[in-house]
């Protein structure tokens, strides 16, 4: 098992504004991060209600959101103007508008520095470490890919 970045959405939520540290090369400003890119990966893998009519893709002017073959919906981050609409016509609000800048910086996960990043020890609330884990549902984990694990509560369709 290899180290991942493990990211607590129920911890990263309590903060009004993410100010970690981010070693991403091709960032812009440094109040651009990667971080931002994971929790709105997160949020669509776990959180999104997979709505049979999706109002938040039917909402964006520059069809920037698909759905993939897996039911996730994913944001084309060179369509996306930042206008928001797809953030107000969610029905549930579980697409935050604070990670839909209209500039990315994405998550490289800092791998193959053999560091841990800077992400993990400038995170004032905790919310993400580096370390071996593995899933688990029963505690709200679970691994997205090679690189990223998640403690969220995950959204189940029940059929009626």
């Amino acid at each position: 098992m290899n180290k991942k970045l493990f990211l607590d959405l129920t911890k990263c939520d309590e903060c009004e504004k993410c100010e970690v540290e981010c070693a991403y090369f091709y960032k812009a400003r440094a109040t651009e991060h990667g971080v931002l890119s994971l929790r709105e990966l997160a949020t669509f893998a776990l959180v999104c209600r997979r709505c049979e009519y999706s109002s938040c893709s039917t909402a964006c002017p520059r069809e920037a959101l698909s759905r993939r073959a897996d039911g996730v919906m994913e944001r084309h981050n060179m369509r996306c103007v930042s206008c928001k609409s797809c953030s107000l016509a969610c029905p549930f609000g579980t697409i935050y508008p604070e990670l839909l800048s209209f500039y990315t910086t994405n998550c490289d996960f800092c791998a193959g520095t053999g560091k841990i990043p800077p992400c993990v020890t400038s995170c004032k609330k905790n919310a993400i470490e580096y370390r071996e884990i593995s899933e688990s549902p029963k505690d709200n984990i679970y691994v997205l890919s090679d690189w990223l694990a998640v403690r969220a509560p995950k959204w189940q369709k029940v059929e009626a």
